[in-house]
């Protein structure tokens, strides 16, 4: 066993005494007043090695002290001067570090507070890992953002969760971003990066939304498009057509008159055409009042049974609990309407769309063509279609609608094979 200073110096100490003793009465028992002198040296020169040890000693217990206290993490404790120079400048030294310990601590305490403060109430969606990639924490931007509960998916990988949109980014590097639309209506910037704890490097994943800004400027910039075209258009048909008017009264050839016919007809239809695309800019502000959106639903299913069985399709409502909700009775039917058309299309003979209404939900279902994964991202793009004469303006629509009602709502296919759009109520 190894032994301290401390043992080592006490034992040389003593041993050195006591070899002086017995030399001193081996060599002077015969003369009894230089042996009791020499004695009394001896004995001086034992005190003076036990103050000198006690004053090696002293710095030794400040500075067990105070790594004690350091490890303890009780930056409070100083120590006073003693009138020893060597020990005053020990005790001054370990002062003056306290101190920037104490002020240190103090800052990084106040630092990780307010750092947590802020990630708590930030307007973005942060998602922090530890140092194995598991999900550590999630601020509550991010649970209300993706609903999720932080309960569930600490201590996981992004790929175990579950969640579309998080899977799809569990291949996100540190330092890569990522613009994402998982269903194809909502945007969102994606950002990966790291910090260093402990000196190990650690992940955190920044979620911010951009819906409603891109929906915003998607919107300023097309409205101001239909808005010119519809102009332009509608005064030139309207002068076109009455040139035609006034030449069919000159025309005695009834194949002439035919022909002016067809031409104010198809002028017509493209005045129609453009007053279309124009009601998706000029849809009102929703005129609410209370109704069971049963109701609305059954009108509807009536509406649309015809074609449902020109088409060979099985049209059915499901009301499970009353659904009263404010909307404007006319925008809902018109969503409803383009809903269920765009189901019974993608459906053949001997398929099915089922309306089912609950409390808290509207789900219109079919198990006719699903939704490509290609597709999926740009449904609710403005007057995106996928059909040959589809202009896009029915989810258009739909979606301007639902927005402006504040109800959320989605269309994916799901792994069932059912093709779903749910919209939601508060």
């Amino acid at each position: 066993m190894k032994l301290t200073f401390r043992t080592r110096y006490l034992v040389y100490i003593i041993a050195i005494h006591i070899a002086m003793a017995g030399l001193l009465f081996l060599a002077l028992r015969e003369n009894k007043l230089v042996f009791i002198a020499s004695e009394a040296g001896l004995l001086i020169s034992i005190i003076m090695a036990i103050s000198i040890y006690r004053a090696f000693q002293q710095p030794s217990e400040f500075i067990a002290s105070g790594i004690e206290a350091i490890r303890d993490k009780d930056f409070t404790v100083k120590f006073v001067p003693t009138g020893n120079q060597e020990v005053d400048e020990l005790i001054t030294v370990y002062n003056l570090m306290i101190d920037q310990l104490r002020q240190e601590r103090t800052r990084q305490v106040e630092q990780q507070f307010f750092l947590e403060k802020l990630i708590e109430a930030a307007p973005i969606a942060i998602l922090i890992f530890d140092f194995d990639g598991n999900v550590a924490s999630v601020n509550p931007r991010a649970s209300q953002l993706l609903t999720i509960k932080p309960g569930d998916v600490v201590g996981k990988q992004l790929a175990e969760l579950g969640f579309s949109l998080l899977a799809q980014i569990a291949d996100l590097a540190d330092g890569e971003s990522r613009i994402m639309k998982p269903n194809g209506l909502e945007t969102y910037k994606v950002l990966r990066s790291n910090f260093m704890d402990r000196g190990f490097r650690r992940s955190f994943l920044i979620i911010e939304e951009l819906t409603p800004e891109i929906l915003a400027s998607e919107k300023k910039a097309y409205s101001k498009v239909i808005r010119m075209m519809a102009h332009e258009v509608n005064n030139s048909i309207g002068a076109v057509n009455s040139i035609l008017d006034v030449s069919k009264t000159y025309v005695n050839d009834p194949d002439v008159q035919h022909a002016v016919g067809i031409a104010i007809e198809r002028n017509n239809r493209l005045n129609r055409f453009m007053r279309r695309f124009a009601d998706v800019v000029r849809l009102p502000q929703p005129q609410k009042r209370a109704v069971d959106i049963s109701e609305i639903a059954q009108s509807v299913v009536r509406l649309m049974q015809p074609q449902a069985e020109l088409r060979g399709v099985s049209l059915q409502l499901a009301t499970k609990e009353i659904n009263v909700q404010v909307v404007d009775v006319e925008q809902m039917e018109q969503v409803l309407v383009n809903i269920v058309k765009n189901a019974l299309e993608a459906c053949e003979s001997g398929q099915r769309v089922e309306i089912i209404s609950t409390a808290r939900h509207l789900i219109i279902r079919d198990n006719g063509a699903p939704i490509l994964h290609d597709i999926e991202a740009n449904l609710f793009n403005p007057f995106y279609s996928t059909k040959p004469e589809g202009q896009g303006i029915g989810l258009t629509l739909t979606r301007e609608i639902l927005l402006n009602h504040q109800f959320p709502f989605s269309l994916k296919t799901n792994e069932d094979g059912w093709t779903e759009f749910l919209i939601e109520f508060s």
